[in-house]
């Protein structure tokens, strides 16, 4: 290596190198905020690109601002308070051009109040609905509504109140006899209120959009029953030859190779958002879970944890592999439902039989815990009311019963 060293690579190319890599270093160690910027500026059309210098920017606990309609430029920036503000031009689908355009508009006449004042101010030659749809999912008009939700439903509304404003204007049309009439500009226009969009789906949106998941994390709406059941976070995850671990992530990559047998085995990277570590799963399990091995997907993992001879880290071998609605499942003692009179009336019990029976292939225990004005009780039902705890069911369970009344208790 020495001698390769003294002619393989000449000394005014290393001397260049050299030099650049202090520089950078430097901007990176002094202005990061501005440096992580401009190097996400340089790769914003490569999304993948986007998504590992986001989370270098988490890394370096350099805040990244969702993008914004009425603050963010095409470019990533810098905030007044030393964050990074998400570049609109690293949306999916939006165009340079089309943003110029609207930029230039907020410049001129200030920030967008609404939805139906920012369609009507923007060029809609310009700027397509499929752009505003793309728009709304990356969370980008986040402030011209109440929910995403909201604005996509309120979406046709608002452009077409949009088209009949420039039609109107084209034509010179006006009431001459409305002189105290508001303008259409003015007019009284009302969102199609729906529900916020669950979690879930927003950061379904944001997925397709931006390429991550910026305003939160799918394990986080898992994170207060994984809490009773998972040995640890990822954060703090030690060896332990001698012990099983059960822990949680999101599968962020999955890598396959195939040994001298002929054999193929995985390498899968769970992130929950504490940190990271990879699992091996080897032929058997392979062949047996290899459908739950793919990006994006909520795994919950039992095996054993090593000290990675290679990499100085951990690495981790899987025996089981879960989704979490069969974590829940294997995991769980019984789904108990607290009742009172109020809920015990007006055909409680045919209701909860309705809302039961499509899940009730399971294996989880269903107890219903009344307390009444003169007496508690604890009602276990039987075998044939064995439930598969889903999502869906604690959802209508919940919706029954009441906020809170539904519980699933773990060992």
């Amino acid at each position: 290596m020495e001698k390769f060293a003294g002619y393989g690579f000449n000394k005014s190319h290393s001397a260049a190198y050299a030099l650049v890599s202090y520089q950078t270093m430097w901007l990176k160690a002094h202005d990061p905020a501005a440096f992580m910027a401009a190097v996400l500026s340089a790769d914003m059309d490569n999304t993948d690109k986007v998504v590992m210098l986001i989370e270098e920017c988490r890394q370096m606990a350099l805040a990244v601002q969702p993008p914004d309609i009425n603050r963010c430029m095409p470019k990533f920036t810098v905030a007044d308070d030393g964050s990074v503000l998400y570049g609109l031009g690293a949306i999916k689908g939006v165009g340079i051009a089309a943003l110029e355009s609207v930029i230039e508009e907020r410049e001129r006449n200030g920030p967008f109040r609404d939805l139906f004042d920012f369609c009507r101010r923007i060029d809609l030659r310009k700027v397509n609905r499929r752009l505003l749809e793309a728009l709304i999912r990356a969370g980008a008009l986040d402030r011209l509504g109440p929910n995403r939700a909201t604005l996509m439903a309120s979406l046709p509304a608002a452009i077409q109140t949009a088209e009949q404003f420039h039609q109107n204007q084209s034509a010179g049309v006006s009431d001459m006899f409305g002189f105290d009439a508001p303008q259409p500009d003015e007019a009284l226009v009302d969102f199609v209120h729906e529900k916020g969009w669950p979690d879930k789906l927003r950061l379904q949106g944001e997925k397709e959009t931006l390429g991550l998941y910026l305003t939160g994390h799918p394990i986080d709406r898992y994170e207060a029953e994984l809490e009773r059941f998972v040995s640890c976070r990822l954060a703090d995850l030690s060896p332990d030859r001698n012990q099983t671990v059960i822990v949680a992530g999101l599968v962020v990559a999955v890598r396959t190779m195939n040994t001298k047998r002929g054999d193929k085995i995985a390498f899968v990277t769970l992130d929950d958002r504490t940190g990271r570590v990879e699992t091996a799963v080897f032929s058997e399990g392979y062949q047996k879970y290899r459908d739950l091995l793919v990006k994006d997907k909520v795994l919950v993992v039992e095996g054993t944890v090593s000290v990675d001879d290679y990499s100085g880290g951990f690495r981790m071998s899987s025996d089981h592999v879960y989704e979490f609605e069969q974590a829940r499942e294997r995991f769980a003692k019984r789904l108990e439902i607290s009742i009172g009179p109020e809920q015990a009336a007006n055909g409680f019990v045919d209701s909860l039989g309705q809302i039961l029976r499509p899940f009730n292939e399971g294996g989880c225990p269903v107890w219903l815990d009344y307390v009444g004005r003169g007496a508690k009780a604890k009602l276990v039902l039987g075998n044939e009311w064995q439930v598969r705890p889903t999502d869906e069911l604690l959802m209508r369970l919940g919706e029954l019963a009441g906020n809170g009344r539904v519980n699933l208790i773990y060992a």
